[in-house]
């Protein structure tokens, strides 16, 4: 959690403002409406609801704008499974307060950047539904096409289906790089000299900016 950018956090910062452009506006490949599709496309369609909606255009609206997003997109994400992922085999030197409070401050953090990038970095993309591919009855992907100008991304959603039969997000794949793997190298490297609980006050640290920039923002 360094200042300076390193390349994993520009390849990061890439990935976070190509998830910008996925949850805000979709052309579907075929009318045909699948679980795991159908998952990541109704957090779409309320949050382009919320963005387009009037009353949030008044100044000093941003942060309850935010707040009515995160509330739409959180379900769509398992972040029990993102941040044991992002973790991997150092999971275990985590107590179990610690993981509770890794996982929390850690979608905290990732809501605050999805967030602030859906509300000021959509430049008119369009997202094209490819299709999905099931590699088990609990293991999904969901496939993507980002559309921009000559520009077009490839995006895919790993899903799994959870303990209450519902498909959630635990990665997001964008050009063939993954968000858990770049956050993955990046917690490595801390832990390899710290402890669980200086990553979570790092994390807090983290935290407390975003929360205190996006006040003054409004």
């Amino acid at each position: 959690m360094e200042q300076e950018t390193t390349e994993d956090e520009m390849i990061l910062n890439q990935i976070i403002v190509v998830m910008t452009f996925l949850i805000l506006t979709t052309i579907p490949a075929a009318a045909v409406s699948m679980e795991p599709m159908a998952t990541i496309k109704a957090p779409i369609d309320a949050v382009i609801t919320i963005l387009n909606d009037p009353k949030y255009k008044a100044t000093g609206t941003k942060s309850a704008q935010r707040d009515e997003i995160w509330k739409n997109v959180k379900p769509m994400f398992d972040f029990d499974e993102i941040a044991q992922r992002a973790v991997a085999r150092n999971w275990s030197a985590f107590n179990d307060t610690e993981k509770a409070d890794f996982t929390d401050v850690f979608a905290q953090f990732l809501g605050n950047t999805y967030i602030d990038k859906i509300q000021g970095e959509y430049h008119n993309e369009q997202i094209v539904y490819l299709g999905q591919d099931f590699y088990s009855d609990t293991y999904a992907e969901v496939k993507t096409l980002i559309v921009r100008e000559t520009l077009k991304i490839p995006v895919n959603y790993r899903m799994l289906k959870g303990d209450e039969d519902r498909w959630m997000v635990y990665d997001i794949i964008v050009e063939g790089v993954s968000l858990v793997k770049n956050y993955r190298t990046q917690f490595a490297s801390i832990l390899s000299k710290d402890k669980p609980a200086q990553l979570i006050q790092q994390l807090n640290d983290k935290l407390a900016e975003q929360n205190k920039r996006l006040a003054e923002n409004g």
